[in-house]
């Protein structure tokens, strides 16, 4: 059907034309024009899972028409089981955030930068063209440089500008690899390319493979963000206003990940293989150390900051499990870490409007005072720290399950990530919200109120239902991992069996082959 591939340009550029007529839009009613927009989006990102075909693995709502004919730059854009599921949480956390949002300055400008914001976070889960990815990708950190540095408190200028020059630096890499990669097969095929579905064709020589992983890897790294590329995160947090938070970990974070499986796995299939170990290692440092910085923390924002970190590392370990288990595990964790976080960080939010404070020594015993408020925190809390019947747990559960057929050992130590942060959750709830109301200031506090809690409540059924029933969403995942690993193994079956990973690629493959 030809307006098919049409729907996924309307969904991309939407946000953007509404911000541009936002402008002149009567202050009065910027807030529900953006509610209306953002509603508007993720109603067309529902239409677009609806008419997603499940049982099909391959690319669906392509299209494709040149830009740059001459230099092999096109716009190209589909999606798949991977990018399906972010687009939607974009366009949700997205509504979502608007509802929740309070009272601020300059709200024009506000919407303005996260609808442009949206545009660019759908962009990049949706494009097929290495250019057009990179565009995308760039062109998010102007909104949230904006958003960080207008709207944030304490020293948010230099959290803005040290969360940009951390990011822009690993995507000059990742723009070095995707102009070599784009030389490579100009060198195979005779022609410049920069589609990402035909560079899934490409063989790229093993010692190539190795750099240009290292390369495009750091650029996602830093966007994670992975040990030791992780100090911005909780200082950019830390001073970012609650929307800027709340985006920031539902999704921004995830298009780091992302570009993992849209990229590192598929064209360098035996650098994968060859660094899995190593990236296991990392993961499992990002899991523990995190999780005990987060415990020794006071701000509570910076508790769910290190989360996030901790959370990533069980993401990226998932990820090099190379199977089925781990990858659909770890690209469901990327859902359930955004819907979560997302809400954690609006109900810190929330706290912080009424008293302009996020230290856990200005609070304690206010589960009396705001009960709802304490009912839905303590169920998130939860939530993050893998509780069963909870989307937390499936994600977590499945991203180790697929490493325990990697290394038994290493799954063991990232683990200890359940215990330790059910540990710094509940001595954050305990502390927070247990015991007799101390502080003057805290007995007066009000519960949430109807906006807050249209906001939460959605993010607490969506939590509910896909941990009890996640076929919907896992599903199209699995077949998209099957047909990932079915890349992997096509190009790294004829590898030189005196490769110094021989061995590794031939267990990959045997893998491959039971998980297909």
């Amino acid at each position: 059907m030809q307006y098919l591939p049409h729907l996924l340009s309307v969904l991309i550029f939407f946000p953007f034309f509404a911000a541009i007529v936002g402008f002149a839009v009567k202050k009065d009613h910027i807030r529900a024009y953006s509610i209306g927009v953002a509603a508007i989006e993720f109603a067309l990102s529902l239409i677009l899972w609806y008419l997603y075909e499940y049982d099909v693995r391959e690319t669906q709502f392509y299209f494709s028409t040149p830009i740059i004919e001459s230099l092999g730059i096109s716009y190209a854009i589909g999606i798949d089981g991977f990018s399906l599921f972010l687009i939607v949480l974009s366009a949700f956390i997205t509504l979502i955030a608007l509802v929740g949002l309070g009272e601020v300055e300059r709200l024009k400008n506000l919407v303005a930068s996260i609808l442009f914001l949206e545009m660019t976070m759908i962009g990049v889960f949706a494009s097929m063209d290495a250019i057009l990815f990179y565009f995308f990708w760039e062109f998010s950190l102007a909104p949230m440089l904006y958003i960080i540095g207008a709207w944030g408190s304490g020293n948010r200028i230099y959290a803005a500008i040290k969360f940009f020059i951390y990011t822009f630096s690993g995507s000059l890499l990742l723009l070095l690899g995707i102009l070599f990669v784009a030389f490579l097969y100009r060198q195979s095929q005779g022609v410049l390319s920069f589609n990402i579905l035909e560079w899934h064709k490409l063989p790229i020589p093993y010692g190539h493979q190795l750099w240009l992983f290292i390369a495009m890897g750091i650029g996602f790294a830093v966007k994670v963000p992975m040990f030791p590329f992780h100090t911005w995160l909780p200082y950019a947090h830390g001073q970012a206003p609650t929307i800027g938070s709340v985006l920031l970990a539902a999704v921004l974070l995830k298009m780091g990940t992302y570009g993992f499986v849209r990229f590192s796995l598929p064209l360098f299939p035996d650098a994968s293989v060859y660094y899995s170990t190593a990236m296991g290692i990392i993961g499992i440092i990002m899991i523990i150390y995190a999780a005990m910085v987060a415990f020794a923390q006071k701000d509570i924002k910076q508790i769910i900051a290190y989360s996030s970190i901790s959370h990533m590392g069980v993401i990226i370990l998932g990820l090099f499990a190379l199977n089925v288990n781990g990858i659909g595990g770890s690209v469901f964790f990327m859902l359930s870490h955004g819907i979560i976080s997302g809400a954690l960080f609006m109900l810190v939010g929330a706290i912080y409007d009424r008293r302009h404070t996020k230290l856990m020594s200005e609070f304690g015993g206010i589960a009396s005072v705001m009960p709802i408020y304490a009912s839905i925190f303590m169920f998130m809390a939860m939530a993050s720290a893998g509780l069963p019947l909870t989307m937390g747990f499936v994600g977590e559960f499945l991203s180790l399950l697929g490493y325990f057929r990697s290394s038994p050992i290493m799954t063991l130590l990232a683990g200890t990530s359940i215990v330790i942060g059910a540990v710094y959750m509940l001595n954050l709830y305990r502390k927070t919200f247990y015991g007799s109301v101390t502080v003057e200031a805290n007995k007066s506090l009000k519960d949430l109120n109807a906006r807050e809690l249209t906001a939460l409540i959605p993010l607490v059924l969506v939590v509910i239902w896909l941990g009890v029933y996640p076929k919907p969403v896992l599903a199209p995942i699995d077949n998209a991992s099957k047909y990932l690993l079915t890349i992997m193994y096509e190009k790294s079956r004829n590898i030189d069996a005196r490769s110094p990973n021989a061995d590794e690629i031939l267990r990959l493959n045997s893998s491959m082959r039971e998980d297909r």
